[in-house]
């Protein structure tokens, strides 16, 4: 019996990972999967917040399997290859594709071959097909093959060709980085042998992908940003004042986070990755207005005080718009709100954070860069043709 929410089943579904916790176990011996796959459960249903743990020990039966052993040598005998008598059953069961196919539409579609129902009804139909060797040679298929009823078999689940059993489970009150920390300890305590391969799926292993793909993101955003302000100021001083800024602001989102409780994932992430791209609008409406000033004859210090003054109104009005615009998310209000809210908290944590950073880092490091680049540029000697 599992408890599961809809949406979060929905989501597993799309994903191909169904369950957050997935332990996968790889052998060539089924014998020590069914023995260590029953403990492995036992032992993550131990950790906090592991429930509705399954050991991953199918038990359906797909029912009795036959067995046709084609004997070469009664079918030299009858004129038959053994090639050609499992072409032959091939066709009485799923059927051959056929040598030429069907054109229609300017497309071409396969055609099957397959001999009348009748011929497939029971296994003694089976047996009595009568079947034409490319020799003219006729003989039935029971005369050709030994047939053996084999047990009712058990379903076999492999990936990428290996066998393998899933250990599965849900959480329960606790976050998934915790329970994923939690599971592979215990794993690592168990000791399983040698001749057993662990690999760790389900919404942790999809998590760990997404997390990655949006570190690259991030990088490739800040890199971005900083190529286009450095075209736009044409020096490193602006960018890399902006960028000290938009980086230090995301230290308002982990305080948000840590606050309300809400766990860093992937929606908080991509909340993170907006509050750089909004702070760095913040720096830019700052640094233009100091440029302005000191094209009007201001000194650096009066300039950058001047532009702050001037553009603290429309850098504060902008923000709290923003954080406004967030505020039903962030008390999830409204259905399925519930997957953005921890990218609005982290939103506003970092956009609150970054009124006080915008006005402070970004001016304190451009001033002090600008001065450097100044005074580097005083001290340079002069030739003289």
């Amino acid at each position: 019996m599992e408890f599961v929410q809809v949406l979060q089943d929905m989501i597993g579904d799309l994903t191909s990972e169904p369950e957050p916790i997935q332990i996968k176990l790889f052998s060539q011996n089924p014998a020590l999967l069914e023995t260590w796959a029953p403990k492995v459960a036992d032992a993550i249903r131990k950790d906090k917040g592991v429930v509705d743990v399954l050991n991953g020990i199918e038990n359906t039966i797909s029912g009795p399997a036959v067995n046709f052993q084609v004997d070469p040598s009664v079918a030299a005998r009858a004129g038959f290859t053994p090639e050609e008598v499992a072409t032959d059953a091939a066709a009485i069961l799923e059927g051959e594709p056929a040598a030429t196919p069907v054109v229609n539409n300017d497309r071409a579609y396969t055609v099957r071959v397959r001999l009348p129902s009748g011929n497939r009804s029971s296994l003694e139909s089976m047996s009595n097909t009568l079947l034409t060797s490319s020799s003219g040679r006729t003989a039935t298929l029971g005369s050709l093959a030994t047939i053996t009823e084999l047990p009712p078999q058990t379903e076999i689940r492999r990936e990428n060709l290996q066998r393998d059993v899933s250990v599965t489970g849900r959480l329960e009150g606790t976050d998934l980085g915790s329970a994923a920390s939690a599971v592979q300890k215990t794993i690592n305590d168990l000791h399983l042998p040698s001749a057993i391969r662990v690999e760790y799926g389900g919404t942790y292993k999809e998590e760990q992908k997404s997390f990655r793909d949006l570190i690259f993101v991030l990088i490739l955003a800040v890199v971005l940003i900083f190529i286009v302000l450095l075209f736009e100021f044409r020096t490193f001083a602006a960018p890399t004042a902006i960028l000290a800024s938009a980086l230090l602001s995301t230290s308002g989102v982990f305080i948000a986070l840590l606050i309300t409780r809400t766990t860093f994932n992937i929606s908080s992430f991509m909340g993170m990755i907006m509050v750089v791209g909004i702070v760095a609008k913040n720096g830019i409406l700052l640094l233009d207005a100091d440029q302005k000033f000191r094209a009007q004859g201001l000194s650096a210090e009066d300039a950058m005080l001047q532009a702050s003054r001037r553009r603290l109104r429309p850098i504060v009005m902008t923000a709290l718009a923003t954080v406004a615009g967030m505020l039903p998310l962030a008390f999830a209000l409204g259905a399925g709100s519930q997957m953005l809210q921890p990218l609005a908290i982290a939103v506003i944590g970092g956009i609150l954070i970054s009124m006080v950073l915008s006005l402070i880092i970004t001016p304190a490091v451009h001033y002090y860069l600008s001065y450097e680049e100044t005074h580097q540029r005083e001290l340079s000697p002069v030739r003289v043709a």
